[in-house]
């Protein structure tokens, strides 16, 4: 997977549960602002299950990203 750059980080919506992301970077258009993903490691299978019309573009939500949950109604989806 390619590197995401300023411009592909637009997305704030998770697209693993549908909720926002909470991500700094997307919000701040730069690589360079402070983010909670910046200090968790993403692991290869939940990589695997970003679409991958998504892949690159869109940040995972803190609580898909810790196993922490969907804000969604069906837990399932993180």
């Amino acid at each position: 997977m390619k590197p995401p750059t300023a411009d592909a980080l637009n997305d704030a919506v998770c697209p693993l549960c549908g909720g926002p992301n909470g991500c700094a970077l997307s919000g701040a258009r730069s690589l360079d602002a402070p983010c909670w993903c910046k200090s968790v490691t993403f692991s290869p299978a939940l990589l695997a299950r970003v679409p991958r019309d998504k892949r690159g573009l869109a940040c995972i939500c803190e609580r898909c990203a810790t196993g922490g949950g969907a804000p969604s109604a069906d837990p399932a989806d993180c």
